[in-house]
């Protein structure tokens, strides 16, 4: 074989094998939103703590959150290890029932009762509850974190 042709059998191959870190390559993980009442059922059998991020459709930093902070690597991993993790839109109009209470969509606050009361009626999105294992308001933290703060934040709440 001379040098061209082993040259450019080499080439070839090189060209079409893949790369170490295409074989590397893992779908990212994504985070395991729950509902309230799933988050609930599951802490029954399995406790750990809850993030419920308390959002609106029309709220500019929630999108910027979800993007930034929540397709984070390390955050959903440690978010997926540490904690259940529940979507609430403060706005919904569907009931929502717990422990036999039924909470409502409340048209003269705009806002739904659950939500309401998860941030003790200081309206401000996102906006960021943690449960304890018992299901009481640990913290509540208002507005945008970048995730290398949100990390902090995940990393002091979920020693407690």
């Amino acid at each position: 074989m001379t040098f061209s042709v082993f040259f450019l059998q080499v080439l070839f191959l090189s060209f079409f094998a893949p790369t170490p870190e295409a074989k590397e390559k893992v779908p990212p993980a994504k985070l395991q939103w729950l509902t309230l009442n799933q988050a609930i059922e599951k802490n029954k059998t399995k406790p750990k703590k809850i993030l419920i991020d308390v959002y609106t459709d029309w709220c500019g930093w929630c999108k910027k959150m979800d993007k930034q902070v929540y397709q984070n690597p390390q955050i959903v991993e440690q978010l997926n290890e540490d904690f259940y993790v529940v979507k609430l839109n403060a706005e919904q109009r569907q009931n929502v029932t717990i422990d036999g209470k039924t909470y409502r969509y409340m048209e003269k606050y705009r806002a739904h009762e659950l939500a309401l009361s998860l941030l003790n009626g200081e309206m401000s999105y996102p906006n960021t509850v943690f449960l304890n294992e018992k299901l009481q308001v640990m913290q509540r933290v208002p507005g945008f974190l970048p995730a290398k703060e949100f990390a902090r934040v995940l990393a002091f709440i979920s020693k407690k």
